[in-house]
């Protein structure tokens, strides 16, 4: 099979290298990125509707995303691949069809959300990463466009992590893959130096989430007309407000969560796994369900799209910056076998 690097059997012959459209009649654009279209599609046999992700090769690597959706996709919150096909200049990726919309548009319709309606939001999320890190895996663009609900129920069981086109799998020097199963001593330290790294930029991705949904506007950007180097020099002083409006209707564990998953030092912010476990999230049940307003709701969608290209602009910006700020990453590997604590958060 052409271009796919060395995987088990298994993951190689899952690829197919005959006409997409043999099988599926292909429909209206759902979307389109800078490096990939996606369509709605029928099966033709089971007139199954289903979306269809078309990478083109020359554009990016993608090799990546694929293996990993192969290996993870039956994960109850990461978007279900059903096939892949191959053909000299382009790659299909035949997933569910996630008809809910994104997890803003759900906020942005209500105009509202309670803390417990964003505890039970963020427990899916930080299980679904913990579980992705946990295998090896980092996303690295865990954005809300990315967040999707799979039907217009638009319930956290429902909530699906996609687009995994700038994700890696953390590999050996051998090239076999990072798992539970395969011990950290026979694995390069600058390699777990850059699986730290980024994972901590899954949870800083995440802590932008969180602080959205708690107080209704972002934590780096006001709109879309805000200058790239505005955020990006906002993100490095690591300078939040978590005292006005709607803060003051937020519980302290839920605030303490966000200072410390935005931290501007990687090494400082916790685990997904320890989040999944902190007492706020465990205890969400009786968590305050009064609802808290969106003050700009027609403006917080273009300031979350305006952080995210302004970090995508720069490849200096602190929480996606160069993976050898080698300082950060060590004081993070050496803090691993002490993990947070959850009773901490």
């Amino acid at each position: 099979m052409v271009g796919f690097p060395p995987t088990p059997e298994i993951f190689r012959s899952a690829i197919r290298t005959s006409n997409i459209l043999d099988d599926y009649e292909m429909k209206e654009e759902i979307a389109k990125g800078a490096y990939a279209t996606c369509r709605r599609c029928v099966h033709k046999s089971s007139r199954v509707e289903h979306a269809v992700k078309i990478v083109s090769k020359g554009s990016r690597e993608w090799h990546d995303e694929v293996d990993i959706l192969l290996r993870h996709s039956q994960h109850p919150h990461i978007v279900t691949l059903y096939s892949v096909y191959e053909d000299a200049t382009k790659v299909y990726l035949v997933t569910e069809l996630l008809r809910g919309g994104e997890l803003l548009d759900k906020i942005l319709a209500h105009k509202r959300l309670s803390e417990r309606e964003a505890a039970d939001v963020m427990a899916v999320l930080v299980d679904t990463v913990a579980y992705l890190h946990r295998h090896g895996v980092v996303h690295r663009d865990l954005q809300p466009a990315n967040i999707v609900y799979a039907d217009v129920a638009q319930k956290p069981d429902g909530i699906r992590v996609c687009d995994f086109g700038f994700a890696k799998q953390l590999r050996a020097e051998n090239g076999l893959l990072m798992t539970p199963c395969y011990t950290a001593n026979f694995v390069a330290p600058e390699v777990l130096r850059k699986q730290g790294y980024d994972a901590a930029c899954d949870i800083w991705s995440l802590g932008v989430i969180l602080y959205t949904m708690l107080s209704g506007k972002t934590p780096f950007a006001t709109g879309a007309n805000d200058p790239p180097a505005m955020i990006l020099s906002r993100i490095g002083n690591g300078e939040i407000d978590i005292t006005s409006a709607n803060w003051n209707h937020v519980s302290d564990p839920a605030k303490n969560i966000v200072r410390k998953m935005l931290d501007v030092d990687p090494a400082k912010r916790p685990f997904a796994k320890d989040i999944a476990h902190c007492l706020w999230l465990k205890n969400r049940g009786t968590l305050p369900s009064q609802a808290l307003p969106i003050e700009y709701p027609s403006s917080l969608k273009s300031a979350i799209q305006a952080t995210y290209s302004a970090l995508s602009q720069s490849p200096k910006a602190p929480p996606l910056g160069p993976i050898v700020q080698s300082e950060l990453a060590r004081r993070r590997q050496r803090s691993r076998p002490h993990s947070h604590s959850s009773s901490e958060m």
